[in-house]
């Protein structure tokens, strides 16, 4: 059976690697709920009318603005925007690595705790608000990846997660790769169990 909590000293402990080589800045938060004894994760999918990566998922988050005073602030203040969340709301517990994307951002993940309760999304920028439960993202039968060529980046793998009707891959799927595998026993395969394609690998690192 799937672990049900995630054990976060090791995510508090991690030093994250930056990246300051790109031309913007982002950030993310990983929001954590406990229901029921069990803890979730929450993502959002994204308005099908936007015009980068409709329909996907993703956590939290977006570009930095000249009045966020730090690149944590920026990750609380769309999370605010996008789901409704109070920034004093969020225990963050830590900071993962720092990731590239296609478009020229340097994303930073954060990961942090936050009530379990009803919270209200951005009609223009969220579809759905979708709380994915952790026995589900650690189920192998929900995991797989592939192994591409990528344009800018060379050989990269790609993870996708496959839980209740949705998936979560490209840049979401690497963020959640490292996390589920500092707090949990979560190790990515080193053999690649589906050959060939899926359609949109070329946006996979955006």
């Amino acid at each position: 059976m799937a672990r049900r909590t995630l054990t976060l000293e090791p995510v508090a402990a991690h030093e994250p690697e930056a990246i300051d080589d790109q031309k913007y800045d982002a950030a993310v938060l990983a929001p954590i709920v406990e229901r029921d004894g069990e803890d979730y994760l929450l993502f959002t999918r994204r308005a099908d009318h936007l015009g980068e990566h409709p329909g996907q998922m993703s956590f939290p988050g977006g570009g930095a603005e000249p009045e966020d005073d730090s690149i944590l602030e920026t990750a609380l203040r769309e999370a605010n925007e996008e789901i409704g969340l109070e920034p004093d709301e969020a225990e963050v517990v830590g900071r993962l690595d720092d990731i590239r994307t296609v478009t020229e951002y340097a994303v930073t993940p954060f990961v942090a705790r936050v009530p379990d309760r009803e919270y209200e999304r951005d009609d223009d920028e969220v579809a759905e608000i979708v709380p994915l439960p952790l026995s589900g993202l650690l189920d192998p039968e929900n995991y797989e990846y592939e192994r591409r060529d990528h344009p800018y980046y060379g050989d990269i793998v790609i993870h996708y997660f496959h839980v209740d009707g949705y998936t979560v891959w490209g840049a979401t799927g690497r963020i959640l790769v490292q996390l589920l595998e500092l707090a949990t026993e979560f190790e990515a395969p080193e053999r690649i169990d589906r050959p060939g394609g899926t359609e949109g690998d070329a946006d996979a690192l955006e």
